[in-house]
């Protein structure tokens, strides 16, 4: 939904802007590819033969860094003004997103919530089966374990569910965005929605598509056994084994960026820091009794999965992914969040199906609102992107993506063959939509 208010619609599309955007656009395009055939192949892939939650964990690690490059595009670059209203997300969270589907880049957006709590690297859509077929990009949604649909429950509902249950263990973080219109919002696509609710006694919407059910009702039924159903705090027993040994691989993971990237120096002063608080806060840990060392065992919180309702309002003007790229539009944009306590949602699929009509109808008296009064209730429950590690981590990845395509393209020919049997691996495994079991444990 947009706001048609006293206000520039859009920036002027200048000479400058375009290139610009074009820099942006290969910059994005050339660190996605050295990401995913020098990190992802090897944390997706080998990693995974020993361990799924390891291979996720590191997997996150390596496309967090560069997902964050988008935030750092819209916020920074771009001085889109990003407004989060409504109540706050919890930061350890593992979180269902109900959201509506407003333009064709709503979902980017959502990047800049995640990288605020600590998850953009864990963060999931379920989404349509062509975007698999964009070269680079698809290939990074097939290693990210996006869901993808071709919008047919006959065809779709078994690989869903399947690639559901795979999101059941507690030790994995997880954000899945769902959108359950099903494809974005437009006025002949809202006429013929409206025409359908009229036919069949459903609520006329003005703001947003009617909700289909079924994959809705899926992700409720298939991670139920999830869900902080009385919204009390969960508890895992994880031996501290097993804890010491996350915290090492994080450690790791930190030591083998910074040795990659030798000429941002300051940040191992950072990165110990972290640690050494980190060592601090488990030897407090220990002494107060939290862990028990001679029955290895601990207490984890907020191991549940929770769900939110996420409404997205633009101002003035709905973007395109281009005028996202040259920096045109929007201007701001709005995005509302609802917690919903799981007990709410019913356990039919009948029953799922009037709970989540309920609730876009909800979303569409929200944005009737927000194209009056220009903004959602209560603004402000969180602060801006922290400048500073925006760019240190753009640095990074840049550093090390020159790093690797120096090695390509001067090295050794076994780089250039090495490039090559990937990316041949990277295109049949998203075609064929291949993911490897783990072999051995770890």
């Amino acid at each position: 939904m947009e706001v048609d208010s006293n206000g520039p619609e859009t920036r002027a599309l200048t000479p400058l802007r375009i290139l610009r955007g074009v820099c942006c656009l290969l910059v994005l395009l050339s660190t996605a590819f050295v990401i995913l055939v020098y990190c992802g192949f090897l944390t997706a892939v080998i990693l995974r033969l020993f361990s799924i939650h390891y291979s996720r964990k590191a997997t996150a690690f390596f496309f967090g860094s560069w997902l964050a490059l988008w935030p750092l595009l819209f916020e920074k670059i771009n001085k889109t003004k990003v407004i989060f209203s409504g109540e706050s997300v919890p930061a350890r969270e593992r979180v269902l997103i109900i959201a509506n589907h407003r333009t064709e880049v709503d979902w980017m957006y959502l990047w800049d919530l995640a990288l605020r709590k600590g998850r953009l690297g864990y963060i999931k859509y379920i989404l349509k089966s062509s975007l698999m077929k964009l070269p680079v990009f698809g290939w990074a949604f097939q290693i990210l374990e996006f869901i993808s649909v071709e919008r047919k429950w006959e065809v779709d509902e078994s690989p869903m569910r399947q690639m559901l249950s795979t999101f059941k263990n507690h030790q994995d973080p997880l954000w899945l965005a769902v959108f359950p219109e099903g494809t974005d919002f437009t006025e002949q696509k809202c006429i013929r929605s409206q025409k359908f609710a009229s036919e069949n006694g459903l609520p006329i919407l003005h703001n947003v598509l009617l909700p289909k059910t079924k994959g809705f009702a899926a992700c409720v039924e298939e991670l139920r056994g999830c869900l902080d159903a009385d919204d009390t705090e969960g508890y895992v027993v994880l031996g501290s084994a097993d804890y010491l040994l996350e915290q090492w691989v994080d450690i790791f993971l930190f030591s083998m960026l910074i040795k990659m990237f030798s000429s941002a120096w300051y940040m191992i002063s950072i990165y110990k820091k972290k640690y050494l608080k980190a060592l601090h806060t488990l030897v407090a840990w220990i002494e107060s009794g939290n862990i028990d060392c001679r029955e290895y065992s601990w207490k984890y919180a907020a191991c549940s999965l929770e769900i939110y309702d996420i409404t997205i309002g633009y101002k003035y003007r709905c973007p395109t992914f281009l005028d996202n790229a040259f920096g045109v539009a929007p201007s701001e944009v709005h995005i509302h969040v609802r917690r919903i306590i799981a007990n709410d949602i019913p356990a039919s699929e009948e029953m799922v199906g009037s709970w989540l009509m309920d609730t876009f109808s909800r979303k569409d008296k929200l944005l009737v609102d927000f194209q009056s009064r220009g903004c959602f209730p209560h603004q402000g429950t969180e602060g801006d992107l922290p400048t500073i590690s925006c760019l240190v981590n753009a640095f990074g990845v840049i550093i090390f993506t020159s790093i690797c395509m120096f090695l390509t393209f001067f090295s050794s020919v076994w780089f250039k063959a090495y490039i090559v049997l990937v990316c041949a691996y990277l295109g049949s495994a998203t075609y064929f939509n291949i993911r490897p079991d783990p072999i051995f444990a770890l």
